[in-house]
């Protein structure tokens, strides 16, 4: 398990997204630092019905037992940790999704505030030249969320809106879910079969 990735869950609408990709992940072998939000807790508490347990400690024995993951591999981390690994270039993972992004957490990274563990991780991400992909979930986007996304997106940053197709047939939430999902792990490389492509089985 020499694969690595830091996965950040921010308050905004879409934890269905953020726990789909964390199995993915982990199906995948990867070892997955976890960064979540206060916010975030709160829309999985509204959204998913889980109450995540406040230790870090805690946190990551609780989502490897969910997952089925190896000891360890799920790593949660707490937003004043940092002596973590994903504070430092030196030893940070070189991919970051953060799934769902508020457009607070993007204005944070633009602005490069590093306030907490997870504004820090997705800037060393940025400094480091690595991999940094957001899914913000918000509608309609004011001037102000296009102009901080633009900025991002100009410095490499993959700006992919949690707004799935259609063209699969989707019959249930889990297909639209698997849908959005399934583009995060194209981006990352990530071989998986969560939903047909476009043009498959057509004339």
């Amino acid at each position: 398990m020499n694969k690595a990735i830091t996965l950040a869950l921010t308050g905004a609408s879409g934890a269905p997204y953020a726990l789909r990709l964390l199995q993915s992940l982990v199906q995948a072998d990867y070892r997955v630092y976890l960064l979540a939000s206060s916010a975030a807790r709160v829309v999985l508490k509204t959204e998913q019905q889980q109450d995540w347990p406040g230790s870090p400690r805690e946190l990551s024995a609780y989502l490897c037992r969910q997952y089925g993951a190896k000891e360890g591999q799920i790593v949660a981390c707490g937003k004043e940790e940092w002596f973590s690994p994903v504070a430092s270039g030196s030893a940070a993972p070189k991919q970051m999704v953060v799934c769902p992004c508020s457009m607070g957490t993007v204005s944070a990274i633009a602005n490069g505030a590093s306030d907490n563990l997870l504004e820090r991780a997705a800037d060393v991400v940025i400094k480091e030249r690595g991999q940094l992909i957001l899914v913000p979930r918000e509608s309609p986007f004011s001037a102000i969320h296009l102009e901080n996304m633009l900025k991002l997106a100009r410095l490499g940053v993959t700006i992919m809106p949690a707004a799935p197709g259609f063209y699969h047939e989707p019959k249930s939430i889990e297909d639209l879910v698997d849908f959005m999902v399934a583009r995060i792990l194209d981006h990352l490389g990530i071989e998986h079969e969560l939903t047909r492509r476009w043009g498959y089985g057509q004339a």
